[in-house]
């Protein structure tokens, strides 16, 4: 399996398409055999974690840990795309046992991010053998999704001469994935010098891993809290031998971790589309299928499709981003898991509604799929957590580049509208150049002081920006003559009617919401964020959406 060339991708970071098919088509072999539908319920049922499972999972003849491993380090030298590719098909099939696949990646990132040479032949080479399966031990039970406020310490430990020999470690995790049965762990504990991660193995004296948790939903994952009292790690296991550093360590990684969490609950959610959107041709109601009643397509269907397919083009322009060496993606890797792991959730509900009562029962799989999309939303940083970061780091960008950010995204779209005018791309403009005109206005009047308006302001550059990527893709694919170009149109100009709509709303609630504006003000703004002209992004909605579901039910039958 080689990487990609000077080949019409470029040279990215990852596997060449064949290659990354391969292991697809592996995926699909475990669905047959080791990963059957039976087997899958009857984990969820009995809140089995199959450690056995897993483990052939990671042995010789399947090795699907491997895509995530350096080649120097014995693996196949995966890039994001890779990753993404694979995370998404294995949660169509159990978001539970693609919870335990990402816990082995996570735990191994801030090895291969910062680890020593001799770290990363060591543990990165267990990985590869299929000897280990990892957990990454941050959370805390009074921090959550703070990384900034663990109290876990570790102090040092000298011989007599006065030289560290290790770390004396006390503390305890929470939600720790795979917890309870990984071989050895990345753990984040504060030393004098700030937080740093160590390895530690998991039958190191003083560390006790605690019950799995019954869980809402994943259960065929293993949540475990773990605690260390007096637990002695030699100094050899400090990550990249340099105290201080574990935050900047962990960032480095969000980014990229965050994306993944995106494609899981992607998977999740087309999983659950794929069961209704058949059951809706073949369902008869009053003498017609469901897949031709508006109230059941334009409600239920077409809006989490069309999301559904915005949340895939963003993921995929990131992760191609990160495999061209980009760093510093932690904002795109948080829009990324917001959009998609909230279009996921809503889409799996929407799917329990559309099958009636057959939704709510175990065997069509949809109320399986409600139950486990949901943590997406929560771990790896709540939905709240992303919005946090999305509107500070836009806001704060905005006001650097002195309104750029965005008003690049609007000269893009005003080009891109010249040639294909049928995307939706007029309407991204203008909802861009709206956008930085609330942003400025927020903060001269100090109201990003407002958590409730900050949020309000993330959805806008969450939408705007996930928008944007789908309606580059419409028109490339266009320019192309490609089969789903028509397709790929009608849903960007869907879902540029969303983001519209979005930011006709949010303005309107920081503008009469803030109760700081004079009527005079709010009717200036109002005109100088063409209102107007964004409310015509209504225009032919309902054709659309006829047509979309035309598009949809054809290409599924």
């Amino acid at each position: 399996m080689g990487r990609n060339g000077a080949s019409s991708e470029g040279a990215l970071k990852g596997l060449d398409l064949e290659s990354r098919q391969m292991v697809l088509d592996t995926i699909g072999q475990l669905k047959k055999r080791l990963l059957t539908q039976e087997k899958i319920f009857e984990f969820d049922r009995e809140e089995i974690f199959p450690e056995e499972t897993i483990r052939e999972m990671l042995g010789p003849e399947i090795g699907l840990q491997l895509l995530m491993i350096p080649e120097a380090y014995g693996g196949l030298g995966g890039g994001a795309r890779d990753s993404c590719a694979v995370t998404r098909e294995m949660a169509k099939i159990c978001l539970g046992i693609t919870t335990a696949f990402f816990a082995i990646q996570l735990g191994a990132d801030p090895i291969i991010v910062a680890g020593t040479e001799e770290q990363k032949q060591k543990w990165l080479g267990k990985i590869a053998a299929g000897e280990a399966l990892v957990a990454y031990a941050v959370t805390e039970p009074d921090a959550g999704s703070n990384v900034a406020a663990i109290k876990t310490k570790a102090e040092p430990v000298t011989d007599e001469a006065g030289k560290i020999t290790g770390y004396k470690i006390n503390g305890s995790k929470q939600f720790i994935s795979t917890g309870g049965y990984a071989d050895f762990i990345t753990l984040l504990a504060n030393t004098p010098e700030g937080a740093t991660f160590f390895i530690i193995e998991k039958d190191t004296k003083g560390f006790i891993r605690g019950k799995g948790e019954e869980k809402h939903g994943i259960r065929a994952s293993n949540t475990s809290p773990l605690t260390f009292t007096d637990v002695f790690v030699p100094v050899e296991n400090v990550v990249g031998g340099v105290t201080g550093e574990g935050l900047k360590q962990a960032s480095k990684v969000f980014g990229y971790t965050r994306l993944m969490v995106a494609s899981m609950a992607l998977g999740g959610g087309e999983a659950a589309l794929d069961i209704v959107i058949p059951y809706a041709r073949e369902r008869i109601q009053f003498k017609t299928p469901l897949s031709e009643k508006q109230g059941y397509t334009h409600k239920l269907i077409v809006p989490h499709v069309v999301r559904l397919a915005a949340a895939a083009t963003y993921i995929d322009e990131v992760a191609e981003r990160l495999d061209a060496g980009e760093q510093d993606l932690e904002v795109e890797g948080s829009i990324a898991k917001l959009f998609a792991t909230e279009s996921a959730n809503k889409a799996a509900d929407d799917a329990m509604q559309a099958l009636g009562g057959y939704g709510y029962i175990n065997e069509y799989g949809v109320e399986k799929i409600k139950r486990d999309v949901k943590i997406t939303c929560i771990y790896e940083g709540t939905s709240e957590i992303q919005q946090n970061i999305i509107s500070t780091f836009r806001w704060k960008k905005t006001r650097k580049t002195k309104g750029e950010f965005y008003g690049s995204i609007a000269d893009e779209m005003e080009r891109l509208e010249t040639g294909c005018n049928d995307a939706g791309c007029r309407y991204l403009g203008l909802a861009a150049r709206a956008l930085n005109k609330i942003i400025f206005l927020a903060n001269d009047h100090r109201l990003t002081r407002e958590q409730f308006i900050m949020f309000a302001l993330a959805d806008m550059m969450m939408h705007l920006e996930v928008a944007a990527s789908l309606a580059r893709q419409a028109v490339s694919l266009t320019r192309d003559g490609n089969p789903d170009a028509e397709k790929t149109r009608v849903f960007s100009r869907l879902f540029a009617n969303e983001v519209a709509d979005l930011v006709l709303r949010n303005i309107l609630k920081i503008l009469l919401g803030s109760g700081v504006f004079e009527p005079e003000k709010i009717s200036d703004v109002i005109a100088e964020t063409s209102h107007a002209k964004l409310v015509d992004s209504y225009r032919n909605f309902i054709a659309d959406m006829n047509r979309a579901a035309d598009i949809i039910f054809k290409s599924s039958s």
